[in-house]
């Protein structure tokens, strides 16, 4: 006998929260009534999924298993509800598109802008994660693509590059950098610096600093933001200079503040399209064909480049 879906829920919610009080919150349900549901479910399965006292909740190495798979399960049942809604509706067919919060507007627009004479009712939902998570979804069958700046290559996983792009430095429209048409990395040094979180995109971070500290550039202070905009007070207040991608120096752009690229070709920022190297889908190959053809026209460059799964 299978678990009821409520009992997944909530092992996932309390794998996630590790506190049964938020778990509770999230699920809108009593902290009693978890408890409870834990309980139960792990009488079905006979086995513990937690180890927990007063103090703290861990999951323990069976639960870890039993929560990786029931999230795929739980997806799989609720993309089939969602392709049960799409066929009641006639729609032909449906696809759940991932992308990071770095990539280009522009990229995301012409992929909604595809229309498939194949597959004319085609629905694309996007839902916007970081790369590492947009490339596990991918790979677990809950996306069908993602375009993702710099993803960790892992085998199962196509990917095409689609585009490439600077960094951009954030400053203040007095600054003595603001004159040049682009900067290095070597002009910051000793000047604030904000930079992204780490954990919103470690492969750049990690290239970023590890550069810096091969050319022994330092900045005299270091701020970390989620959003470009948390920048805005500490360039005009505080004359830093703000790390920033292109999507993000247009929305931080305005009075007071100017961008210049930054040229510095370690640190080019490659995004790709990725899809699982095993997926068959027909409406998924013929949207990425359409796709990379009508990228071609707009941007008139040359073939993109193809990595194959490891």
């Amino acid at each position: 006998m299978l678990p009821d879906i409520r009992l997944l829920q909530a092992a996932i919610a309390l794998a996630e929260e590790l506190n049964f009080s938020r778990a509770a919150r999230r699920l809108r349900i009593e902290q009693s009534t978890l408890s409870k549901r834990i309980q139960e479910l792990e009488s079905e399965l006979g086995y513990l999924l937690f180890a927990r006292n007063r103090q703290s909740v861990e999951l323990t190495d069976a639960g870890r298993g039993f929560v990786e798979q029931a999230r795929i399960a739980l997806w799989h049942v609720e993309r089939a509800v969602g392709s049960g809604r799409f066929a009641h509706e006639d729609a032909e067919a449906a696809l759940n598109v991932g992308r990071s919060p770095y990539t280009d507007p522009f990229l995301i627009t012409t992929l909604l802008s595809i229309r498939l004479p194949l597959f004319p009712q085609l629905r694309t939902q996007v839902t916007q994660q970081f790369s590492c998570d947009l490339i596990h979804d991918v790979l677990v069958g809950a996306l069908d693509l993602a375009i993702a700046t710099e993803p960790p290559e892992v085998g199962r996983l196509t990917t095409v590059k689609i585009a490439e792009s600077p960094l951009y430095i954030a400053m203040p429209e007095k600054d003595e950098l603001a004159h040049k048409n682009s900067v290095s990395l070597d002009m910051l040094a000793g000047r604030p610096w904000v930079l992204f979180e780490r954990r919103t995109h470690p492969p750049v971070y990690g290239e970023l600093m590890q550069l810096a500290d091969q050319r022994k550039v330092a900045p005299s202070t270091l701020h970390h933001v989620v959003v470009p905009e948390d920048a805005y007070s500490f360039i005009v207040d505080d004359d830093a200079v703000a790390f920033v991608v292109k999507s993000g120096a247009i929305r931080i752009a305005r009075e007071g503040i100017t961008v210049r690229p930054l040229n510095e070709d370690a640190l080019m920022l490659k995004t790709y399209i990725a899809s699982r190297a095993d997926n068959r889908s027909r409406v998924v190959s013929e949207l990425v064909r359409a796709f990379m053809r009508k990228l071609s026209v707009l941007t008139r460059t040359e073939p993109f480049s193809t990595r194959a799964p490891a």
